[in-house]
């Protein structure tokens, strides 16, 4: 049965991309069916900022043609994707979640979006983000908040920063599409919308084009609907690139191979008790569970003394994102007069009066924290953390002054790479997420764990209902 004839939208990638390549399905069939979507449901649920429709159908029809002409570029060739709204496309405006830069057209390409494109994708659109990338919940007072699909009666938060991506890989909008993560902002978004999301080590992938909030922790990562798509996106944006000198230091390194292997014989580190006092009972149920089903595929589950509590490490993040958020937006949050989101004007403010020295002493914190870790986490292969403390959260009772970055913002400290991946439903039907940990520039041995987790449960395939 040609695939088109199915429902494109629950498709992952990789069956979308065999579907092409054996003619089963065309590249027109597929954009138009996200566009008869997106017109359907995005109304509601806010996830994009602009649809680049006729581009994307005409990119669509080229990618049809040049595979009949036995001219396609890859197995992603005619592949939609989802883009954040803080990655530059030029000559096209990118906000930043911001109505201040309403009008700010782009003045290069990122070399991600390049990375996309000569992989053959079609760049469906940009998606919401929080203004600056600078929160955790997902919510945007000018630009607008993002409904999470899961409870269409309740305004719940979708996760920030990345939260219209979250939204529209959730909502089967995209099939798969980037975000960035400074803190946890592919993951929390990934955890509340039921996805995965790969924080990826800094310098895997290059963040030239990319609006910054924190050059010493900022990342670009996959969000998609299995742990496979996102191996699959990862290679594709991963690699050296000049305009980014990060990305020169470490070979690249394709995760696939090893992605089936199995986790036979790893060691996985649980979180310390003390840790579990902040999450909700729903959340630890399932992380148990988790642990439970890793050790039945032959994983052993490991206690270790972690050197520092998440709070105390997320703090550090929290003092770092402060003061390189405001040299690049200090001015703007600054001044009365623009229209800067009430919530993200007190996060980067703290930067305007932090000593050069305490910014020093900071980092030096954070070198010296790296190595004790580096020490800690030596004998297991892994941590495991539930990726959020709670499930989506209502947006008219978020505590703003609060984070949902509990358990995330450590990876970005340390230089880890970190993958959420579903890991149940609570009372209610929502998402919970567990958080895989691993050390820098291992972004294979998370996706193998990822994967094989993934397959003994099944949670990837639950769907949000009333969607269609």
């Amino acid at each position: 049965m040609p695939l088109e004839n199915t429902a494109l939208h629950a498709a992952p990638v990789h069956e979308l991309s065999a579907a092409l390549a054996d003619g089963r399905l065309t590249s027109a069939a597929l954009v138009e069916s996200l566009l008869e979507r997106i017109g359907r449901y995005d109304r509601k649920l806010h996830a994009f900022v602009t649809v680049y429709a006729d581009e994307a159908r005409t990119a669509a029809a080229a990618a049809d043609a040049a595979r009949r002409a036995g001219h396609a570029v890859g197995p992603l060739h005619g592949i939609p994707v989802a883009v954040k709204d803080i990655i530059d496309i030029e000559g096209r405006v990118t906000t930043g979640g911001s109505k201040v830069w309403a009008e700010r057209v782009s003045p290069v390409t990122a070399t991600l979006v390049r990375r996309l494109i000569s992989a053959g994708m079609i760049v469906l659109g940009k998606t919401h983000t929080v203004e600056f990338a600078m929160g955790s919940f997902g919510t945007n007072q000018h630009m607008g908040a993002p409904w999470n699909p899961w409870d269409l009666a309740v305004h719940r938060g979708p996760g920030g920063s990345s939260s219209g991506t979250g939204v529209a890989v959730a909502a089967r909008l995209a099939p798969w599409g980037i975000g960035t993560d400074t803190g946890g902002s592919v993951r929390i978004p990934a955890s509340w919308c039921g996805l995965t999301g790969l924080k990826t080590t800094i310098g895997r992938v290059s963040t030239y084009g990319v609006l910054p909030l924190s050059t010493t922790l900022d990342t670009p990562g996959p969000m998609t609907r299995c742990v496979e798509d996102a191996a699959v996106l990862y290679n594709v944006l991963q690699g050296p690139d000049s305009n980014d000198p990060l990305t020169l230091r470490h070979p690249v390194d394709d995760p696939r191979p090893k992605l089936k292997v199995g986790i036979a014989g790893l060691r996985l580190a649980r979180m310390p008790a003390v840790e579990r006092a902040v999450c909700e009972p729903d959340v630890l149920a399932a992380y148990d569970a988790s642990l439970e089903a890793l050790a039945g595929l032959g994983a052993t589950i490991v206690d270790v003394a972690l050197p520092r509590p998440f709070a105390e490490m997320g703090g550090l993040v929290g003092r770092i994102i402060a003061a390189e958020g405001y040299s690049f937006v200090g001015a703007l949050v600054d001044n009365p007069a623009f229209a800067v989101d009430d919530d993200v004007r007190p996060r980067i403010q703290p930067g305007r009066n932090m000593l050069a020295k305490d910014y020093l002493v900071a980092l030096r914190e954070r070198e010296a924290l790296k190595r004790e870790f580096a020490s800690a986490l030596e004998p297991v292969d892994a941590l495991l953390t539930p990726t959020t403390a709670t499930v989506a959260i209502p947006v008219n009772e978020i505590d703003q002054k609060g984070t949902a970055a509990g358990f995330t913002r450590a990876a970005n400290l340390l230089d880890y790479c970190a993958l959420a991946v579903p890991n149940g439903l609570s009372a209610n039907g929502l998402p919970t997420s567990l958080q895989i940990v691993g050390r820098g520039y291992d972004e294979a041995t998370v996706l193998r764990i990822g994967w094989a987790f993934e397959q003994a449960t099944l949670w990837h395939r639950a769907m949000p209902k009333d969607l269609g």
